[in-house]
């Protein structure tokens, strides 16, 4: 039956029209197939692709010598694909004893709708392969590595606070790690990854890929050997002073290097997750406090610079002096009579001090404190240094000249008194403190070198001579003799400041900071050293708990770095009678003709300080019974007397005559 005309010409159209369409889009296809194809290819690939910055491991740390402080090495993490884990809490649980993450923890990762989620990252190697045999053993799938890199500190607690740590993302948090991540961290490399539609990284996609090139290794101006040492003597100051916190800092005059640096309460950069702000502190620097005695150094230097006083000068002390309606005593409250300038700064009398800074003026006093480089930061390589304070001379009254004149109304860090000290004995020269000797390259090459920064002459050589052999007076005649090193000539000051309440409103009765600045050799200054004991319990002068610091860290000091004692140079104070005479010093051991089996010889004691004695005696695994304070005058068995382990040995200490 024949379709009617209309009929037919509205089918003809519409074939036509689909013919037309097909055409169109036949073109269109074809078009994108061959003209668009590699374009759009190109921006599919593109949105389903994700660029990762990835890290390469960073820079070692080394000290002077070569000995690592900070390094790092590849460690895998872990990571899972969750839609391809079969179990996920059977997974959880099999993990997390390995892991150290809780059950709960993984299974909430697992089941947050993501294709990649991180279970562990930087895992140890033991703890790796457990989890690489965990995965064979129970065919676990939807686990994987990636390699990444951990920083990791071999000694543990030493240094912490010049090293810092670095965090999860290779970023440095405290310390060096910190102020110097820019040049020891490694190489950027982006790293394409396949995504989903949603971005997120496809498993199968991601390589376990670092860059080569690590950062630059960094030499710093630290001896290990003497670090220990410093570590080691703060540590038995603060339990045998029961101090809240403790800082020493050991520096090269000649150079500015710094030795050693360390700061209690301390802690462990490889757990630093487990520790406060307070451990993490350096307090060689991010601290302030009120110097007290040690800095009348700076205030007789300023003096016989400017020769408002004479060295052979005769003072006339009544025990306290009347300043603007305000009365400032002598530590002792005693009166001294007719005194000599050195007289003054053998017993840091607080009356001949106050009279040479007010001839001196508040102007000229200030401007040498800033000479030594006080009330502005060293510029040293380490985070977080403070500037300390000094008054503006227009707005001192005579009392603030005073009372900073004894070391009080200023605020410094000890790395500033350091640096003061150092200069006295380097002729008078301040440098700038350095704690960066050199960087390298990967390859060992030498990238960079840091010289010796002269900041000023502070004072004239000459007047650094005269002050130098004053200050030596005070450890081997006055308030310093426990400071005194055998075999060495050591020159130094000590301090006792009262602590200012955290306000900065006053004081805190009954709290202290115990100090002693010191260097030496005299005749060829090697170290400048700076004890600071805060807040101890029972006895807090600084001439009696910082300076027998001092002595026990530059005694080991000296023979790290090989400097030959003078013989004649150590003369121990003269004990006070008794039925007993002491061995001398000097005495070397004379074993007898057989020592008994099961015996050993006890040790001659004298002039040894309390921790001294006590090493030496539980080392022979002898019974210690200290009496007294001070250095040893006698004991209870004679010098090389063979005993069998476990007799008692008593031994009496006597003070010498100590000033703050």
């Amino acid at each position: 039956m024949a379709l009617p005309g209309s009929m037919q010409k509205r089918l003809a159209w519409f074939l036509t029209l689909t013919m037309l369409v097909l055409i169109v889009l036949a073109g269109r296809i074809a078009w994108i197939q061959f003209g668009e194809g590699q374009h759009l290819s190109a921006r599919v690939q593109e949105q389903l692709r994700e660029n990762w910055v990835i890290q390469s491991p960073r820079g070692t740390i080394y000290d002077r010598n070569g000995q690592q402080l900070a390094v790092s090495s590849l460690n895998k993490s872990l990571y899972a694909d969750p839609q391809e884990i079969k179990d996920i809490d059977e997974t959880a649980s099999l993990l997390a004893p390995i892991v150290g993450v809780s059950p709960a923890a993984i299974k909430e990762r697992l089941s947050g709708g993501a294709r990649f989620v991180w279970i562990k990252r930087t895992l140890e190697p033991e703890a790796a392969k457990a989890v690489t045999a965990l995965i064979k053993e129970r065919e676990l799938t939807g686990l994987g590595f990636i390699e990444e890199s951990k920083r990791y500190y071999p000694n543990d607690t030493l240094a912490a606070q010049v090293l810092g740590f670095v965090g999860t993302d290779d970023v440095g948090l405290e310390g060096l790690e910190m102020s110097l991540d820019k040049v020891i961290k490694g190489e950027k490399r982006k790293q394409a990854i396949n995504t989903d539609s949603y971005g997120i990284p496809i498993f199968q996609s991601i390589f376990a890929f670092l860059p080569e090139k690590r950062g630059r290794s960094i030499y710093l101006t630290i001896d290990s050997n003497i670090q220990f040492v410093v570590e080691r003597s703060l540590d038995a100051a603060m339990a045998a002073t029961g101090a809240k916190a403790g800082t020493v800092i050991i520096m090269q005059p000649k150079t500015g290097e710094i030795l050693a640096m360390a700061s209690r309460p301390t802690y462990n950069p490889n757990q630093f997750e487990r520790y406060g702000t307070e451990a993490m502190k350096n307090r060689a620097v991010s601290i302030v406090y009120e110097p007290g005695s040690t800095f009348k150094a700076v205030v007789a230097a300023a003096a016989l610079q400017e020769g408002v006083v004479r060295p052979d000068e005769r003072f006339v002390d009544k025990g306290y002096v009347e300043i603007s309606g305000r009365r400032i005593k002598n530590w002792s409250g005693e009166s001294y009579g007719a005194i000599s300038f050195l007289d003054i700064i053998k017993n840091s009398i607080n009356t001949g001090f106050v009279e040479i800074g007010l001839r001196l003026g508040a102007a000229k006093l200030t401007n040498f404190a800033r000479a030594f480089g006080f009330g502005k930061a060293t510029g040293v390589e380490l985070p977080g240094e403070e500037e300390g304070l000094l008054f503006e001379p227009k707005e001192m009254r005579d009392s603030d000249t005073a009372t900073m004149s004894i070391g009080q109304s200023i605020a410094v860090t000890p790395l500033q008194l350091t640096a003061a000290i150092a200069a006295i004995a380097n002729d008078g020269v301040l440098l700038k403190p350095r704690i960066i000797k050199e960087y390298r390259n990967e390859d060992g090459t030498l990238a960079e070198v840091f010289d010796p920064v002269a900041v000023r002459q502070a004072i004239s050589p000459e007047t650094a001579k005269v002050l130098a052999g004053m200050l030596e007076k005070v450890v081997s005649e006055g308030g310093g003799k426990l400071a005194a090193v055998k075999g060495y000539r050591f020159a130094g000051k000590t301090g006792t400041a009262e602590k200012l309440n955290a306000d900065g409103r006053g004081y805190s009765e009954g709290h202290y900071i115990a100090s002693f600045a010191g260097f030496g050799p005299v005749e060829d200054p090697q170290v400048a050293a700076l004890i600071v004991l805060d807040d101890p319990s029972g006895m807090y002068y600084g001439g009696t708990i910082a300076a027998p610091v001092f002595s026990d860290i530059m005694s080991q000091v000296m023979r790290v770095l090989n400097i030959r004692p003078d013989d004649n140079s150590y003369v121990l104070p003269p004990p006070k009678p008794g039925n007993e005479q002491p061995v001398p010093a000097q005495a070397k051991p004379v074993a007898p003709t057989e020592v008994p089996p099961g015996h050993v010889l006890v040790p001659a004691l004298t002039g040894c300080s309390i921790r001294e004695a006590g090493e030496a005696l539980q080392s022979l695994g002898l019974s210690y019974v200290p009496i007294g304070t001070g250095v040893a005058v006698k004991q209870s068995i004679t010098p090389y007397t063979p005993v069998k382990p476990g007799a008692e040995i008593i031994v009496y200490f006597e003070s010498v005559n100590t000033r703050p």
